[in-house]
């Protein structure tokens, strides 16, 4: 018998037609769902036939949302998806599943995100620098938390994800952390997932807590002598890439609380091994 799966979906508002449409698609895969956990954060959601409904009375954020459904789920392998996106195709779910039974020190399987009217992957969807083919499929160094597959085990291990980063870096985070227990991140392009065209910063404070976040990261992963270097490199970036003043002023303010404030606990810096073996994979943790 292959490993049990749970698929956890996480809603951040009233969207009943899209959460519907994610579960249908779950539904329809050739591999049946051990179980469906659908995750309201903030929202009193409805009865689901078929699935658990757990309603949280506030917004916890994205990272102790998924704590909440990953919690609950008795799957040896838990699939997240976001409450807007659903699995395009009917073999999502074997893709990654065969996946995992083929490499046993495989943590975490990054799907492949497109939109479906154009059917195009955007770049920051492909998690890798040489983000040109978004069908190349390999080992890469973080992956994409709204339709991706951690394996319980691995996810434990690591405590899951960073709660006080509420949205944003958090996969960055439980990536680095798996890495260096010497475990897997592979993108698998077959196992493909519809999400509209967005841009992270439609989420409020996005520019603020992402650059908090960045600095988060830092203290809690990175060797002391990397942590210059890897801030220099995004603070040049942010500012370049920055759609208007203001948000470069959300950025710097992030910046800064990401300085003065604590860093989440526990602390778990990466090994200088897995410094050399990120950078074999194309992306050392500097850029």
């Amino acid at each position: 018998m292959g490993a049990s799966h749970s698929w956890i979906i996480l809603t951040m508002g009233d969207r009943p037609a899209e959460v519907s449409a994610a579960v249908a698609s779950i539904r329809a895969q050739s591999v049946p769902a051990d179980e469906i956990i659908v995750v309201g954060n903030g929202v009193e959601l409805d009865p689901i036939d078929g699935a658990t409904v757990v309603s949280l009375p506030e917004n916890v954020g994205i990272c102790d949302g998924r704590n909440e459904g990953a919690a609950r789920a008795t799957g040896d392998i838990l699939c997240f998806l976001d409450d807007d996106a659903r699995c395009l195709g009917d073999s999502v779910t074997a893709d990654t599943l065969e996946a995992f039974a083929a490499r046993p020190e495989l943590a975490v399987v990054s799907m492949r995100i497109v939109d479906e009217a154009t059917g195009e992957t955007q770049r920051r969807h492909v998690p890798r620098l040489r983000a040109g083919d978004p069908l190349r499929a390999g080992d890469v160094t973080t992956f994409l938390g709204g339709a991706c597959a951690i394996r319980r085990a691995d996810y434990e291990a690591v405590g899951g994800y960073p709660g006080p980063f509420f949205y944003s870096m958090e996969e960055t985070d439980l990536a680095w952390a798996v890495l260096d227990r010497g475990r897997s991140i592979h993108y698998l392009p077959s196992a493909t997932v519809h999400h509209p065209a967005t841009m992270p910063a439609r989420h409020g404070a996005a520019f603020v807590r992402t650059s908090r976040n960045r600095v988060w990261l830092v203290r809690r992963r990175l060797p002391l002598v990397l942590r210059p270097l890897y801030l220099g490199v995004w603070t040049v970036l942010m500012v370049a890439r920055a759609p208007s003043n203001a948000a470069r002023r959300d950025a710097l303010r992030g910046l800064w609380d990401g300085v003065r404030q604590p860093a989440p606990q526990p602390v778990g810096r990466i090994g200088w091994g897995t410094v050399v073996r990120m950078a074999r994979l194309g992306r050392p943790p500097v850029i």
